[in-house]
């Protein structure tokens, strides 16, 4: 295929990735999606574009990027670790002026302005991708981002949309469903991307809600979940032993039983105990 026969004009990813010699890097936690049909079907997960800004982590090449473009995002800023996917990534600029505006640093200490309205839509690198997530669900509410529409492994997805007494029920699905709606828009399958994972992946749509659903400080919250679900096994009076002086009274406080485990405890226990947890100091 030549590159006027991309809808964009430029190079099929293909040809992108072995004229920069892009080998995705396994420590970067890089897999390139090639097919650009489908970085468009990860744009339009997002809603409409128009007139809209995204921030993309981890673009690699830019084939989300380019996608991101065609769908009509007003502004797509790009934050990219790594420096050889820059020649790559200055090829979509020069292509749309004014449109994309690449940060080369980590995601996770970059912070770039972006004029509102703006949404965050990534395939995101593996290594990164949970601890991002936990964050932007963490931050001031109600956020300054109207979706998340985000590309993990499948395994992740399922525990950010899990409910209460499912085995996927962690700290992830806490967190989203504090704060947001959250759901699997659709899944990919290890082919699409290069070189292939091991591991199914799916684009999840997250919509802020105005308001959490119960009232909890962010990180008491975050703190009470991740001991309940590190020790899973355990009654909440064990593994919230590592967080409170006193986890049996921390639970009374709360007014949820200590004799629970993590799968079985619900939204709202969750938020009682990290209030109890924040008054406790």
């Amino acid at each position: 295929m030549s590159g006027a026969e991309t809808p964009d004009g430029l190079p099929p990813l293909g040809a992108v990735i072995a004229s920069h010699g892009l080998a995705a890097r396994k420590a970067l936690g890089q897999n390139f999606l090639l097919d650009l049909n489908l970085t468009r079907r990860i744009a339009r997960a997002s809603g409409p574009l128009e007139g809209v800004g995204v921030l993309e982590v981890g673009p690699g090449p830019g084939g989300l990027t380019r996608a991101l473009l065609l769908e009509g995002a007003r502004e797509v800023v790009a934050v990219e670790r790594d420096p050889r996917c820059l020649p790559a990534l200055a090829e979509v600029e020069a292509r749309w002026p004014g449109r994309l505006r690449v940060v080369q640093g980590d995601a996770l200490s970059e912070r770039p302005e972006i004029a509102a309205p703006w949404r965050v839509v990534s395939n995101l690198p593996y290594n990164v991708g949970t601890e991002l997530f936990a964050r932007w669900m963490e931050g001031p509410w109600p956020p300054a981002w109207e979706s998340l529409t985000l590309m993990f492994q499948k395994e992740v997805a399922e525990r950010i949309t899990a409910r209460p007494g499912s085995k996927a029920w962690g700290r992830l699905g806490v967190l989203a469903q504090w704060r947001a709606d959250a759901k699997v828009a659709f899944e990919v399958g290890p082919r699409a991307f290069t070189p292939p994972p091991k591991v199914t992946s799916a684009v999840v749509r997250v919509s802020p809600l105005p308001a959490p659903r119960f009232p909890a400080p962010a990180r008491a919250l975050s703190r009470v979940a991740a001991a309940a679900f590190g020790q899973r096994r355990k009654m909440l009076r064990r593994s919230l032993a590592q967080i409170s002086r006193d986890p049996a009274a921390l639970c009374a406080t709360a007014g949820v039983a200590e004799t629970l485990r993590a799968d079985d405890v619900t939204l709202e226990a969750f938020c009682a105990l990290a209030r109890a947890l924040e008054a406790e100091g």
